[in-house]
């Protein structure tokens, strides 16, 4: 079984395309989806009634506002598949997306798979970009930029419960792929934009700013003196230069 994890915040608008995204998709292996609501003071609870008489759709609440990283890994405690798949609610997925990454994981052998992105500015919908990734992720390549997009994992369970995410504060995702890739070696990804991620202005990756102090402090958290920390962000800032403000990939109606 794959159970795909759904955080959810006052994503009442969104969250339903996500849903229906994995509801949609052609592997043949069973589904599950989570919906960890933190605590949505939106309709989504009422929303959810749709969803009712359908049982791969479960529906968890948070008592008290948690954050991303603590709803996250209720979702993985929570699942019964034996895969874990992320999905924020503001995103989803092409129908083909699961059954890919199966087949990538099986070929490789490796623990985390993720997918190429096809980046939508919520403002800004002239500015959809896609984004690659490599067919083999290293740590030492992911030091220098993140190419993995969270709503883009597929992982084994076992594995995520080994490493479960925390630190808010800094970026979460990142620095999980980090730890683990730093034991199980490499990742692998299937270069095609199976994700459309949202990019909100008022997001934690929005404010660019912002989102480059959490990715120094991602540095930090793995132990790095200040040197390191600061050669690794380097990188990384070129890395997202060229990535956001370059040529790139783009669709031939944009």
């Amino acid at each position: 079984m794959i159970s795909v994890v759904i955080p959810s915040y006052n994503g009442a608008e969104t969250l339903f395309q996500a849903i229906d995204s994995v509801l949609c998709q052609t592997t043949k292996t069973p589904l599950e989806i989570l919906v960890i609501d933190d605590n949505s003071t939106d309709d989504t609870m009422e929303k959810m009634g749709r969803y009712g008489e359908n049982d791969r759709v479960r529906y968890i609440r948070n008592e008290t506002n948690k954050g991303a990283s603590v709803s996250r890994n209720r979702g993985v405690q929570l699942a019964k598949g034996d895969y874990i798949a992320f999905l924020d609610a503001d995103d989803y997925w092409d129908p083909e997306k699961l059954e890919k990454q199966e087949k990538a994981l099986a070929k490789t052998g490796d623990v985390l798979c993720c997918t190429g992105r096809e980046l939508i500015y919520d403002q800004e919908p002239e500015k959809q970009k896609i984004f690659s990734v490599p067919e083999r992720i290293t740590y030492k390549m992911l030091l220098r930029g993140n190419v993995i997009g969270c709503s883009s994992v597929l992982a084994k369970r076992s594995v995520l419960l080994e490493f479960p995410m925390e630190k808010d504060e800094c970026h979460e995702d990142y620095l999980d792929w980090l730890r683990i890739l730093k034991k199980y070696g490499t990742a692998c990804g299937v270069d095609e934009p199976l994700l459309k991620y949202r990019l909100s202005s008022t997001g934690k990756s929005g404010n660019k700013l912002h989102s480059a102090g959490m990715t120094y402090r991602v540095y930090r958290e793995l132990g790095m003196g200040t040197f390191r920390s600061l050669y690794c962000f380097a990188c990384y800032a070129v890395n997202g230069v060229r990535k956001y403000y370059g040529k790139g990939k783009k669709r031939g109606r944009d």
